[in-house]
């Protein structure tokens, strides 16, 4: 079956958004990176507002200072960094970023960009100008003018979640004077990309702007792999620079791709060394428990073409209509976003102990196979959101204000299914399931090979004819397909929010921030049913959120500032909307309920005390900033004593993070910082083993019942968090045409996640579980990536360069799957790009 028969979704056209965001002063841009030969008034506005702290007017509605009088640490990536790197992702745009770091799609989290920020997901805390980016998506940068990152708890900004911090994108709308500019890019491993940002000054009261792209490529170092897509994003201001505007914005992208499965790791728990031990990713020279060498390659892909595909579409709409009383101006802002994404990618392994193997007389289990796992997903996400913000400064004798408040209301929907054969039941949950070998044990044994349910380690063929059966011992052929309509998961929620901020001068030395937000979070869920039920059943619950923020900014000069700041987050049960990995779920059976797992649900607490300083050197060209923090949650969900959720965990970061973005002298440019994390889990509740009943001619002698633990993760790192990273981008203009550059990124360490081989031994009253004598933390090594860049000017309006990524061909991997794969890094690559601006 190849990926252009039934298992390809269709798109419906949907509509969506994007608006204005931005975050508490920190948003203030920072000194434009390598500015362009001419910047117009509006961008040289930008670059004065850390000096000035003038309101970004255009994406920033709840800026109340600039950044160098915010008491927060704050990172902006600026377009400039964006181009000069050659990013063409949200992700790829991120990596310059110290101390963020990206996990893998796993159990119910779907495939989509998953940022970590000082240790904690933030893949439901992404924002597109001040508008929560609720589905799990892939982003293009194409439309982006910058890239916010906020570090810290800060739920009163943007509302639930955010433990670790959130990311606001602020895009490309309409300015006030005629400008365009498109680029072609060609390189290495079929890498082709053409982008267009047109804005015409049809008035003095009408400006439009439209963004574009068109990308293919397949992926270096890697077979078989391939990224198509395409965007636009068309927009409109009518006022030009009256007190009344008013701005329409459309956003569409559309993807294709075979996505990357990466490699499976080395060992289970069951057949790793005693004592604790690294399971790494199989890469390289690897001896299986057979004593067999396998030698396997970086470009080894386990994933297959006839059965693999990934297809997403996203849409928004935004209308955005604001009034300048003078000193006070009021704006709203109107966004319907629409996205889905449908997928069948290859999982390897599946922690089945395939690769190393488990017994060495036996073919099957001798080590040396991939079980080809195959994940699916298909769903959408809508959204309406309406924000209105009021926005300006007053004065109460000499201490003057500058305040922000605002109302948000929003209604979010999302609903998924997966591929399925149809009919083929799954037994112990009466669920449809794809015929992939699941119920097989062994995984790999001689049948399953030849359909292909598993491959070889070292020589996986991406083109084999795999073929979907009626089940795993049918030879009947069966469509992939969709499921059921009840056997659909639907998630709903609305939320209100109030907030405002107030940045108070006391003195033009002492400036006092704060900050307060109040959400009301309804959620419902409504679970899908096995196909055989005829009706379904809902959860509901209702969560009222307070967070608050607090932050003191002392000026020894007009320029440099050192502050101490205070900020809480707030996660509510079902925050990500099944849209992310949810550690704080709404129950998924109605069987749950009878164990008041439902009312036992509590909001997750999380706050973040930082102090720090920051400075704005060489006639403000080049902006240093320095923090030290502590971030805990101190009831995070975990296993209790009685086998139900209870809010008894603790994690804890301490961490110091050093940042600078500007120019060195002109013409030499720097982006980059360094970030320690001492990230621990201090307390992850239980682990519950289950010991079954003893039944004697159907007579129950012992009944089941469960043994309590500590839970293998208490004292360890955090999961998908480096202890150090670093990064640095520099470019100098070696003559007024020719400019050099290049990248160093460094990312220590990452965990998956941890395990152990304690069981069940005995029987009845005498069954114990035995201590742990094998303990396994599925881990990535550490690497160091190098980029290069030269560019050439022939004039202000023509220009080309080139950009080789992963310089030294280095392997490597980018984000560690909990328990199952690593994904690999693409190889070395190159492509040059021709930029024309008029």
């Amino acid at each position: 079956m190849s990926r252009t028969d039934a298992v390809q979704p269709r798109h419906p056209a949907r509509a969506a958004a994007f608006l204005a965001l931005g975050c508490v002063g920190f948003i203030a841009s920072a000194p434009s990176l390598a500015a362009d030969t001419a910047p117009d008034a509006e961008e040289q506005a930008r670059a004065t507002i850390v000096v000035t702290g003038t309101r970004d007017d255009d994406s920033n509605a709840k800026t109340v200072a600039p950044l160098l009088n915010t008491p927060r640490s704050v990172v902006v990536v600026d377009k400039q960094i964006i181009k000069d790197t050659g990013s063409a992702t949200l992700v790829d745009a991120l990596r310059t970023v110290p101390g963020i770091t990206f996990g893998a799609a796993e159990g119910g989290n779907p495939i989509g960009d998953r940022p970590f920020i000082r240790g904690f997901d933030s893949q439901g805390s992404t924002f597109v100008d001040n508008i929560r980016d609720t589905s799990a998506q892939s982003r293009e940068v194409f439309a982006i003018e910058q890239i916010q990152i906020v570090r810290g708890s800060d739920s009163t900004l943007g509302g639930r979640g955010s433990a670790g911090g959130s990311i606001n994108i602020v895009s490309k709308f309409p300015r006030d004077r005629t400008f365009a500019e498109a680029t072609a890019s060609y390189g290495t491993a079929d890498y082709k990309r053409l982008t267009g940002d047109i804005n015409y000054k049809l008035t003095d009261m009408v400006s439009v702007r439209i963004a574009g792209v068109w990308h293919d490529q397949n992926v270096a170092g890697r077979d078989a792999l391939f990224q198509d897509r395409w965007g636009i994003a068309p927009s409109i201001k009518i006022g030009g620079k009256g007190p009344t505007t008013l701005t329409l914005g459309y956003y569409h992208l559309t993807s294709h791709e075979l996505p990357d499965s990466g490699f499976p790791y080395q060992r289970t728990t069951a057949n790793a060394p005693l004592g604790f031990s690294y399971s790494e990713p199989a890469i390289g020279q690897f001896t299986t428990i057979s004593g067999a060498t396998v030698s396997i390659p970086r470009n080894a892909f386990y994933g297959v073409k006839s059965r693999d595909f990934r297809d997403t579409t996203t849409d928004q709409i935004t209308i955005r209509a604001e009034h300048d009383f003078g000193t006070i101006k009021l704006r709203n802002t109107s966004r319907f976003s629409n996205s889905d994404q449908a997928y069948i990618y290859t999982q390897p392994d599946d922690s089945q102990g395939n690769v190393y193997g488990t017994n060495a007389a036996n073919a099957a289990t001798a080590g040396g196979y991939v079980w080809r796992r195959a994940n699916t997903r298909y769903g959408y996400v809508s959204t309406l959101t309406n924000q209105t913000d009021l926005i300006g400064t007053f004065d109460t004798g000499s201490i003057k204000h500058s305040f922000s408040a605002g109302l948000e209301l929003s209604w979010e929907k999302a609903r998924r299914g997966i591929f399925v054969t149809r009919g083929y039941v799954n037994p112990a949950n009466g669920n449809e399931i794809l015929s992939t070998g699941a119920l097989i044990s062994p995984r790999c044994t001689a049948a399953a090979l030849v359909r292909y349910y598993c491959t070889t380690l070292g020589n996986p063929n991406p083109n084999d004819p795999w073929v979907n059966y009626a089940s795993d011992t049918s030879t009947a052929t069966a469509p992939v397909s969709r499921n059921l309509a009840i056997a659909e998961t639907q998630n709903d929620a609305s939320t209100v929010s109030a907030y405002a901020f107030d940045s108070i001068t006391i003195t033009p030395a002492l400036i006092l921030n704060l900050g307060a937000r109040v959400d009301r979070f309804k959620s419902t869920t409504t679970p899908g049913q096995p196909i055989a039920a005829t009706s379904t059943f809902s959860f509901d619950r209702t969560d009222t959120l307070f967070n608050w923020q607090a932050g003191l900014v002392f000026k020894p000069t007009a320029n440099t500032s050192v502050y101490a700041s205070y900020a809480t987050s707030a996660t509510p049960p079902n925050s990500l909307l099944g849209e992310g990995l949810e550690g704080n779920a709404l129950p998924t059976t109605s069987g749950q309920v009878s164990v008041d797992i439902l009312d036992a649900l509590k909001v997750e607490q999380t706050r973040s005390l930082e102090v720090g300083a920051k400075a704005d050197l060489f006639g403000n060209r080049l902006s240093l900033s320095v923090a030290a923090f502590r971030t805990d949650t101190d009831n995070a969900r975990v296993v209790g004593a009685d086998g139900n959720p209870q809010f008894i965990g603790k994690r804890r970061v301490n961490g110091i993070e050093f940042g600078f973005n500007g120019q060195i002298r002109p013409g030499w440019t720097v982006f980059g910082g360094y970030t320690y994390l001492d990230a621990t889990i201090l307390d992850a509740g239980n682990t519950i083993f289950v010991v079954p009943a003893v039944v004697v001619g159907g007579v129950t002698v012992t009944p089941a019942r469960n043994i309590i633990q500590p839970s293998v993760n208490t004292g360890r790192r955090f999961p998908q968090t480096a202890e150090h990273s670093a990064t640095l981008w520099t470019d100098v203009a070696v003559t007024k045409k020719l400019s050099v550059g290049g990248g160093a990124f460094y990312t220590g360490r990452v965990f998956g996640t941890y395990a152990d081989n304690r069981a069940v031994t005995g029987v009845g009253a005498a069954a114990v579980v035995n201590p742990a004598t094998r303990i396994i933390a599925r881990t990535i090594p550490g690497y160091w990536r190098f980029d290069a860049r030269a560019g050439y000017k022939f004039s202000d309006k023509l220009e080309v360069s080139v950009n080789v990524q992963n310089l030294t061909d280095k392997t490597y991997f980018i984000s560690a799957n909990s328990a199952h794969y690593a994904t690999v890094a693409p190889g070395r690559s190159a492509f040059a790009t021709l930029s024309v601006k008029y």
